[in-house]
């Protein structure tokens, strides 16, 4: 093996392994699209429907490695949101993910990592991926982690960030990743909110050809975070960076550090992971995932979902700071011994080629991706992706956010010759895993375009109406729930579990309100239609409008704010927002400049909004909320159809605003 995947120098490809997949040893071919588990789809289905207690304890027995088995597949608990999995049942997330590989063909490539510099390729084996691993958990240990500590990693995507996951998980200690686009003061509110003893980064980031400055950033967050006691800095390129007392230089730590580290068997229900995300109030929330539930549902969507085949190159863009790249980067491929792509880059560097450059090179089987890069890579055409060799691929995903048709089209014909399975997958942080697909389903069944379709083993969803009953028969819309519990579902709001009860279980007692709204078809699958909540979604990214309002409301001269989405070509849905000024000012240019440059700092620069309109008041009920769904009308140009307005205030302040929108948009396209 390598020890020096982790060095600079070691970033360079690793001896022996430029020739990989050869060294992941392709199997027999794959098997068709929608390959089917024993006993065929649907048994499996209506099994996990009627008695999912019996179902996922064969499953977790078979898939997953126990240290001591469990007593109880699976406790309901006395409330809707306190469901327990594998009750008695301990195990390690590292060992499943690495361990149980090693043994059994240690020079399979467990990462390619596809770094930012084009055709740079780095290949890393399960046992090298072990080794780092160990070293990295035993680094930790020796500066006082332990068990139950929570560490923060702001990292890029690259094999030391999932090794930083792992050892974590190894020495059971709880990470919490953070993006690494977000500005310091998000950083500083997640490591304060979750109490971490350390984090983890690199002296800076590569992405796009540009550097990003990732241990500037932690410096500035830490100022404000008491708990941290050490900084581990990895080094991603050769600049040097300010260290400072608690700054420990991680490389050269792990080289000193012992490559065996003894996984500490963890209870099923402990926590594994906390990643934060946006809600409908201004702050976010760090939704809590545990072990074996979690693992083995990333790991049974992994493998069914796609079709995932031993000797299979997985693609899965997704960044590792969102749960797309917990459950499909890291976690669900690795415990299934698969190959899983890091890709460090964007769509377009160093042109608008490079996904599809890289799924010739790297003979990638499944990618996964957003819609938003599908929308954005369909503006430069279709020559970019033709110039590219794509018979490796077999299925395509795309995550997110519902996809358009125009996009699924695109993605299917062009990037997919109409030859591959395409899966617009449904879920969400807080599920853990894809709860809804086209695929699994019984062979050759049909997809329809731009359809979530079919829920997964144990998804039990239902359609409410505004009155809380259950709508039945098929055709039909309303506020998507699910009915019974599944093993990857979160399991509280770190801190905060009322919040949990309340986000979650309030709404539709009994029932997991997802948030989003959906279409029953004629056939009964299942569309997605959107959030029902001040939750907006940006390039796939969920953005609470409440945290962007936040943002700007520390804008002296701004008093009142109010963000809506709107329809964006390629990011899906964009930033609207409507200010309120103290007084007249010449200088109205300056201070949305200014605005933008308070959110880009205080969340990060995909929050920016793309407009700002200044108005002299906003639509308000006379107990003063604001009605957020006239500003959506407004700006969605439904003005003819503005619904009651009775409940408003003043109800001329409508035309005020439809007056000011008018002249911001003429201004605009002039």
């Amino acid at each position: 093996g390598c020890p020096r995947v982790w060095s600079v120098a070691g970033c360079r490809a690793l001896p022996g392994l430029r020739g990989a997949p050869g060294a992941a040893g392709r199997c027999s071919p794959a098997g068709a699209p929608g390959a089917l588990p024993p006993g065929g789809y649907r048994a499996w289905r209506e099994r996990a429907a009627r008695d999912p207690a019996g179902f996922w304890a064969d499953v977790a027995r078979g898939w997953l490695r126990w240290d001591s088995p469990f007593h109880t597949a699976w406790q309901p608990g006395d409330t809707a949101g306190s469901a327990r999995w594998f009750l008695g049942g301990r195990l390690n997330v590292s060992v499943n993910c690495l361990d149980q590989h090693v043994e059994k063909s240690p020079n399979r490539v467990a990462l390619i990592w596809e770094r930012d510099e084009p055709g740079t390729a780095v290949h890393v084996t399960y046992r090298e991926l072990q080794d780092l691993t160990c070293r990295l958990a035993n680094t930790l240990k020796k500066y006082g982690i332990q068990k139950g500590d929570r560490v923060a990693i702001y990292m890029s995507v690259s094999p030391l960030s999932v090794a930083a996951m792992l050892a974590c998980a190894r020495i059971g200690a709880v990470h919490t990743v953070v993006f690494a686009g977000f500005s310091a003061e998000s950083l500083a509110g997640r490591i304060m909110d979750s109490g971490c003893k350390a984090v983890i980064t690199y002296n800076q980031g590569v992405r796009g050809g540009r550097t990003i400055e990732l241990k500037a950033t932690v410096d500035e967050a830490v100022k404000n975070c008491p708990s941290i006691k050490h900084v581990f800095v990895a080094q991603r390129t050769d600049n040097k960076v300010h260290m400072g007392d608690r700054d420990i230089p991680l490389e050269e730590e792990m080289s000193k550090a012992d490559s065996v580290c003894p996984p500490e068997p963890m209870d099923s229900e402990d926590v594994l992971f906390m990643l934060y995300t946006s809600g409908s109030t201004g702050k976010p929330k760090g939704i809590v995932h545990t072990q074996a539930g979690y693992l083995l549902y990333a790991a049974l969507t992994h493998k069914y979902v796609f079709d995932y085949q031993q000797g299979d190159v997985f693609g899965c863009v997704a960044d590792i700071g969102w749960i797309t790249g917990h459950s499909y980067v890291v976690y669900g491929p690795l415990c299934n011994g698969a190959t899983s792509v890091l890709f460090e880059s964007t769509p377009v560097y160093p042109d608008p080629g490079r996904y599809w450059e890289v799924v010739q090179r790297l003979k990638i089987n499944q990618f996964y991706g957003a819609p938003t890069a599908i929308r954005l890579l369909l503006n430069y055409g279709e020559e970019w992706v033709k110039k590219y060799d794509r018979s490796s691929l077999r299925v395509l995903g795309s995550v997110g956010e519902p996809i358009n048709k125009e996009a699924w089209q695109w993605f299917y014909q062009v990037v997919g010759e109409g030859r591959c399975t395409l899966v617009d997958t449904w879920w969400q942080t807080e599920t853990g895993g894809i709860c809804i697909a086209p695929r699994p389903s019984e062979e050759e069944a049909e997809i329809v375009p731009a359809m979530a379709m079919r829920p997964f083993f144990g998804i039990v969803p239902v359609l409410m109406d505004e009155n809380g009953e259950v709508i039945e028969g098929n055709d039909v819309s309303g506020a998507l729930c699910i009915a019974q519990p599944w093993p990857g579902m979160a399991r509280t709001i770190h801190g905060d579990h009322q919040r949990f009860i309340d986000a979650y279980f309030k709404a539709y007692p009994g029932y997991y309100f997802t948030g989003d709204g959906a279409y029953r078809s004629h056939e009964g699958y299942y569309q997605i239609t959107g959030r029902m909540d001040d939750v907006i979604n940006i390039s796939g990214h969920r953005l609470g409008t409440a945290e962007i309002e936040d943002a700007m409301a520390d804008h002296p001269e701004v008093p009142e704010t109010a963000v809506v989405g709107y329809p964006h070509k390629i990011k899906g849905e964009g930033a609207f927002a409507f200010i309120v000024l103290k007084e007249q000012t010449a200088h109205v240019d300056h201070i949305k400049e200014e605005l933008k440059t308070i959110v880009a700092s205080k969340i990060a620069k995909y929050a920016v909004p793309d407009h700002i309109l200044v108005v002299k008041r906003l639509p308000k009920t006379r107990s003063g909320k604001i009605m957020r769904r006239l500003l959506r009308k407004v700006v969605t140009e439904q003005s003819s159809n503005m619904g009651d307005v009775t409940t408003l205030d003043d109800p001329s302040v409508v035309k005020e605003i439809l007056d000011a929108y008018q002249k911001y948009k003429e201004k605009n396209s002039s």
